[in-house]
């Protein structure tokens, strides 16, 4: 089933035309009530009736985060406070946090979004969904929780933590649909196994498939996230300043690419140095103009996020856009000795080793005036035999090698020593740069 069809399958005519004629009402909107927007058209000499068609979005300037955390609410707001029916923020793991507010309209919208989500992952109402996204002021747990209700699932409102209890209800109560961080999902496999159980026997756990997102995770993450548990994963991507989780999602027949939702949302892909517009297939920074966003519409919203975008058909049917796996944030790539990296693709390379645990750290600093590069990793709780670590260093140390052109240094750390996190994991420790 696809949720909304009458949208999700519109060809390309069709759905470039709602798009113009929302931007028209999009552009109206922020000129005449948002004060940040009103100023930056006035310096372009940019008035809305001048928007002729999709091409002339590129002349207009790019919104940064750094503008909402400065002028948000007076600058941004587009409608009375009177309106406004909730705020919600960014988790605030980078910096700021950074505050948005949405109308009733706003709310309805996003629950829509997530509902198409839920389908395109094939639930139903017969579905029992644990949601373990946080609830509050991050998008998440909510986000997820009314697209679900919304498809008439029955939800099972975790959040995130008490792990112990969460794995009891899971069986309790037949939980078949899990949303949560994929690295979350990985710990509860691990408390799953310290409590007697196992994911993958479905006689005691039905569940079938699993929407991840909220951080970077990588392809071979997501294979053994799918073998641990016995699920489908699919890839789930948002973020809390255009809406919240619901932008895109993966499907269950293409499970190729994130169907991006075209419809209430425009994407470009820019060059993050240059800001040149990329094209289809080109590796560059998404950036998202909301298309039916009423209490802050955003303009060409950087959000430092590195994908592509293609339009390949798909077998479900849908039309729209996808974009591929975000690899990183142009903002939190790693520099060393002049090398840039982003840590998913570490990740690749350590989860390539069978023999190692999915939970690893990177720690990045100084010693003698060089940049020092250190991979923290866990032995695999299932192997056998005790790992040799200078035989392990020098295996892993050899790809990172080949990969990047610079010298690793391992440390092999005992099972479990590693912190899990209860919602996003920190993996980088950046000493150099202040992100520790």
């Amino acid at each position: 089933m696809i949720f909304e069809h009458q949208f999700e399958t519109m060809t390309r005519t069709e759905l470039e035309k709602l798009q113009v004629d929302r931007l028209k009402s999009v552009l109206k909107l922020a000129y005449d009530r948002a004060p940040f927007y009103a100023k930056r058209f006035r310096e372009i000499g940019f008035e809305p009736q001048d928007f002729k068609g999709l091409d002339d979005l590129i002349k207009l300037p790019l919104t940064e985060k750094e503008d909402i955390n400065r002028h948000f609410p007076e600058g941004f707001l587009a409608c009375p406070p009177s309106q406004l029916s909730r705020f919600h923020a960014s988790s605030g793991t980078t910096g700021q946090l950074t505050v948005m507010g949405y109308t009733c309209g706003d709310i309805q919208n996003w629950a829509r979004l997530m509902a198409r989500c839920f389908s395109a992952a094939g639930v139903t109402s017969a579905d029992v969904v644990n949601v373990a996204y946080n609830y509050g002021l991050f998008t998440g747990g909510l986000g997820a929780h009314y697209g679900a209700e919304l498809l008439g699932a029955a939800i099972l409102p975790c959040s995130g933590g008490a792990s112990h209890r969460q794995v009891e209800l899971m069986r309790r109560l037949s939980v078949s649909v899990m949303c949560c961080t994929p690295s979350y999902a990985l710990y509860l496999a691990e408390v799953a196994k310290d409590d007697g159980f196992d994911f993958r026997d479905k006689d005691t756990f039905p569940l079938r498939v699993g929407l991840f997102g909220a951080e970077p995770w990588s392809d071979n993450l997501k294979k053994i996230i799918e073998e641990r548990l016995a699920i489908k994963a699919l890839n789930l991507y948002g973020l809390s300043e255009v809406m919240g989780p619901g932008l895109s999602v993966e499907c269950l027949e293409g499970q190729n690419g994130l169907h991006f939702f075209e419809d209430h949302f425009l994407a470009e892909i820019i060059d993050p140095q240059t800001g040149a517009t990329l094209g289809p297939g080109q590796l560059g920074e998404l950036v998202v103009t909301t298309l039916t966003r009423e209490a802050v519409p955003l303009i060409r919203y950087r959000t430092r996020d590195i994908t592509s975008i293609f339009f390949d058909p798909c077998p479900c049917g849908r039309t729209h856009l996808r974009m591929t796996r975000v690899m990183g944030r142009s903002d939190e790539m790693l520099v060393v000795r002049g090398v840039n990296i982003f840590p998913s693709q570490f990740e690749d390379l350590i989860l390539s080793e069978k023999t190692l645990s999915p939970n690893y750290q990177i720690t990045i600093d100084r010693e003698n005036e060089l940049d020092t590069l250190e991979v923290s990793v866990e032995p695999n709780p299932d192997n056998f035999f005790p790992l040799d670590e200078e035989k392990l260093s020098e295996t892993l140390g050899v790809k990172i090698k080949e990969h990047f052109g610079i010298t690793a240094r391992l440390r092999l750390l005992p099972p479990k020593t590693i912190v899990r996190g209860q919602s996003k994991t920190q993996r980088v420790f950046d000493r150099l740069r202040g992100k520790i």
